[in-house]
């Protein structure tokens, strides 16, 4: 007992046609997101007022990079290491504690790096970063 729709001669369709069925749930799937971003549900709240004051911003880091040839840089310019450990003393009897991004170049000695964090911490400045790529 076979089912055969139309003639003889033409082919019957063996498979079910899903394009409808896409296309539905593609609407089905838009109308969820539209939905979605819309309605934000949100809890209404009585937050407290507070008196706080407000933070001034940090100061500005200090720059200090090392070049392969041991050369010394405060931001742009070139400085000596006495030069460099009478600006972090300066820094760090100033009272604002300010950081310290060191840029050394990868073929530099590691000496000269730990020269400049002992200088720094004998300065008394703690917040070091080293900036990379």
């Amino acid at each position: 007992m076979a089912f055969q729709l139309g003639d003889d001669d033409t082919q019957s369709m063996n498979e079910m046609n899903l394009i409808p069925l896409i296309d539905v749930m593609l609407v089905l799937m838009i109308i969820f997101l539209l939905t979605a971003t819309v309605l934000n549900p949100t809890v209404p709240l009585n937050l407290p007022q507070t008196s706080a004051e407000i933070n001034e911003p940090p100061v500005d880091p200090i720059q200090i990079s090392i070049d392969k040839d041991a050369g010394l840089f405060w931001d742009d310019k070139a400085i000596s290491m006495e030069e460099l450990e009478t600006r972090l003393q300066e820094q760090g009897t100033s009272g604002n504690d300010p950081s310290i991004q060191l840029r050394a170049d990868k073929d530099s000695r590691y000496d000269n790096v730990a020269q400049v964090l002992a200088a720094a911490s004998g300065a008394g400045l703690t917040k070091i970063a080293f900036v990379n790529e």
